[in-house]
């Protein structure tokens, strides 16, 4: 019954990154769809600015009740709120959803690489870092702009991780991410304005599409991601967003009719091979910690039904020579 039980608890944060990443992607679509109208910016800010509202509004976060360790991290996750929006809204302006997906991957993997500790990991994340490169070497034909933007996005996705994790563990509540995404939209909303504020109120169903946006790119994502965050670690979680390449071309093909080559979808393969080569050398680590305590237990306490004063043989043997 336990077994059974710890076995669903451990399918629960792979469920709840992919359930993430299908949000996300299904959001890039309707933002890719309104290019014709308005820019990647003005998307972004919509964005930033319609999630800030709206969880701003259900959360109240207490300003007062904050502290300066609270308010630095929580500062810095709203920045690169900021810059990972625009960052990626641009390099999907050029690229196939699931190519961009894959190239903002190499900083979760860079990441997952970073802290790990067992080399089944580093072969993993080596797989899933070959595939990303391979998408950006000599001969690739994707536009440099493109490429450009999906490191910057990558690089903020890697710092997302990072402070989204730690403004999670510093707050009870939603507080943390209410207030950086108030933040990034104090950075971003000015920029917007000046730059497609004309585009927008010409075309003011625009707001309904940003809004749309909101929903599946941001407040459903990221709540879902400090939800997965409290339950499995930053390195976990890094190798888990593998699946978003796949869901990302996947997506992209049968809703925008994006055609990937026989190049790209090498290089995405590399990266799904590579998740699921390291959730399973995970999932099998997970499986001996009991077995390993088990052993541990046995070796060094007495066995149900036997006094403490009763011990094994080799112990009894070291007693008699000491």
């Amino acid at each position: 019954m336990n077994t059974d039980r710890t076995h669903r608890g451990r399918l629960v944060p792979p469920a709840l990154v992919l359930a993430q990443i299908t949000s996300l992607q299904l959001g890039s679509v309707v933002a890719k769809g309104a290019y014709d109208e308005v820019g990647a910016t003005a998307l972004a800010g919509m964005r930033l600015l319609f999630s800030a509202i709206i969880v701003c509004v259900l959360v109240r976060p207490r300003l007062s009740a904050m502290v300066g360790r609270q308010w630095r991290p929580t500062i810095a996750l709203g920045a690169v709120f900021a810059a990972m929006n625009v960052a990626y809204f641009q390099a999907i302006e050029h690229l196939p959803i699931g190519v961009a997906s894959t190239i903002e991957l190499l900083g979760p993997v860079t990441l997952a690489v970073a802290m790990s500790r067992h080399w089944r990991d580093v072969v993993g994340a080596l797989m899933a870092l070959a595939g990303v490169l391979l998408l950006a070497s000599p001969g690739s034909e994707l536009p440099v702009t493109g490429l450009v933007f999906g490191v910057l996005a990558a690089t903020c996705r890697a710092l997302y991780v990072v402070l989204n994790r730690r403004v999670g563990s510093l707050f009870d509540d939603w507080g943390g991410l209410a207030v950086a995404l108030a933040v990034g939209a104090c950075l971003l909303t000015p920029v917007t304005a000046v730059t497609h504020g004309a585009a927008i109120a010409r075309h003011p169903h625009l707001l309904l599409t940003g809004l749309l946006v909101t929903l599946l790119s941001s407040l459903i994502p990221y709540s879902l991601d400090m939800t997965a965050l409290r339950r499995i670690d930053v390195r976990a979680f890094g190798i888990l967003l593998a699946m978003s390449p796949a869901v990302g071309a996947g997506i992209g093909f049968v809703l925008l009719d994006e055609h990937i080559t026989v190049r790209q979808g090498a290089a995405i393969a590399l990266v799904i091979v590579a998740g699921a080569w390291s959730v399973k050398t995970a999932d099998n680590r997970a499986d001996r910690l009991p077995e390993e305590a088990a052993t541990k237990q046995g070796a060094g306490t007495p066995a149900p039904g036997r006094s403490p004063g009763e011990c094994t043989r080799s112990r009894c043997h070291r007693t008699e020579r000491g």
